[in-house]
């Protein structure tokens, strides 16, 4: 894999510097943030794609909304004594 040199201005360095762990290197924080930001958007298109298909669906779209409803803080079955 070809590795790639972005250069960032010193004003921009400083700010990264300020942000970043002082164990994690510049070029680490930079990947890293790059790598949340690539995970996010392909998140947000999954979920749009999702909505899309509830939209084209609306049995599946109705299971969901039952499965939403559903109380989350009640026990399945009641403890025993």
């Amino acid at each position: 894999m070809p590795a790639t040199t972005i250069k960032l201005e010193a004003d921009l360095v400083r700010k990264v510097t300020k942000l970043k762990p002082k164990t994690e290197s510049i070029s680490g924080y930079v990947r890293s943030l790059i790598e949340k930001e690539h995970r996010a958007r392909e998140h947000r298109q999954a979920a749009n794609v999702y909505q899309q298909f509830l939209r084209e669906n609306p049995e599946e779209r109705a299971a969901m909304e039952v499965w939403e409803s559903a109380p989350l803080v009640d026990d399945v079955e009641p403890r025993k004594p």
